[in-house]
């Protein structure tokens, strides 16, 4: 309920001293900053319990969304993360030392290597998603079956219009 007065105080204060911008504005894209800002957060205090980064649960969940044995060419892994190489290779290494990826010889070329999921890191990721996921799940808990449809439905809609 605080973060809906701070949004309508915004939108007050925007249309009694920036009527232009904020006459006829809407509080939905911001309310949809707030939520993400929100997911982001707790995104982050979860992995950080894990001592990783967003971008270590990026690789992670991209090999462990891969077929098993969730192995990928680090090409791959660049292209689904839109990292920078020097960015991913630094990730890469990170992961690694944790134990939770291992770099195995490329079968199909001799000059890389591919990124493979360990035991652990596979564990690490599924409890990862577990407990995000139950935090979402209680967050979106306030809508009823129908409402979180529409929600989906609507969201979808707005986001194809991006896409």
């Amino acid at each position: 309920m605080e973060q809906q007065e701070s949004l309508n105080n915004i939108l007050k204060l925007g249309a009694k001293h920036w009527p232009e911008a904020f006459g006829e504005f809407r509080s939905t894209i911001l309310t949809i900053h707030r939520i993400h800002s929100h997911l982001d957060s707790d995104l982050e205090k979860l992995l950080a319990g894990f001592e990783l980064q967003k971008a270590d649960f990026g690789v992670l969940t991209t090999l462990r969304r891969s077929a098993s044995p969730y192995c990928l060419s680090p090409t791959e892994l660049y292209r689904s993360m839109l990292f920078s190489s020097g960015g991913l290779t630094k990730v890469l290494s990170r992961v690694q030392k944790a134990g939770l990826i291992e770099r195995i010889e490329n079968p199909e070329d001799g000059r890389s290597k591919l990124v493979q999921l360990t035991h652990q890191g596979k564990t690490v990721v599924e409890s990862i998603i577990s407990q995000l996921h139950a935090q979402e799940k209680r967050k979106l808990d306030v809508l009823n079956e129908d409402e979180k449809n529409q929600l989906d439905m609507l969201l979808n809609k707005v986001l194809g219009n991006w896409e």
